[in-house]
């Protein structure tokens, strides 16, 4: 994927009644997300936000509606905001190059993503798990991923 720094622009269908700077041609677009975006989108989205210092006058995260994905989150810059366009800026350019802003905020996320869910399996599920990664099926009395499930538990919790 290839992210870019773009000035914002009404669409045809726009029926928005809001008349925020952030619908105007001052405004560019920096990052998106929705309901449904993968943990990486996700940590990219939190991390910006916080690299630009937060929510602002000239910095704003625009919360829509929408109709197939439930709702869509954008952050606009004003064009006024040179040092935050040019932060973002610097952010596109290392996404180009790695897709994640902070590898560890991403981790963090995978992690507790797949421990949420090995926590929501019932114990018949966690066994069969655990027998298919070669792990004892005591294991799966355990309130935590297996550490010794060599990720495949892990993988496997997370969807890969």
């Amino acid at each position: 994927m290839t992210y870019s720094l773009e000035r914002w622009t009404r669409p045809d269908s726009f029926m928005a009644f809001d008349s925020g700077w952030y619908y105007s041609n001052a405004a560019f677009v920096f990052l998106a997300r929705h309901r449904d975006s993968e943990l990486l989108t996700q940590s990219n989205f939190e991390c910006a936000i916080a690299r630009l210092g937060g929510e602002s006058d000239t910095v704003v995260i625009v919360r829509e509606s929408h109709w197939a994905v439930g709702w869509v989150e954008w952050i606009a810059i004003h064009e006024s905001d040179v040092e935050s366009l040019e932060r973002a800026k610097d952010m596109i350019d290392s996404l180009n190059d790695y897709p994640a802003l902070d590898e560890d905020d991403w981790s963090q996320r995978e992690w507790d993503a797949a421990q949420c869910y090995w926590e929501s399996l019932d114990l018949p599920e966690r066994i069969s798990l655990c027998r298919d990664a070669g792990v004892s099926i005591f294991s799966a009395r355990l309130g935590y991923i297996p550490p010794s499930d060599n990720g495949i538990i892990y993988e496997t919790c997370l969807g890969y």
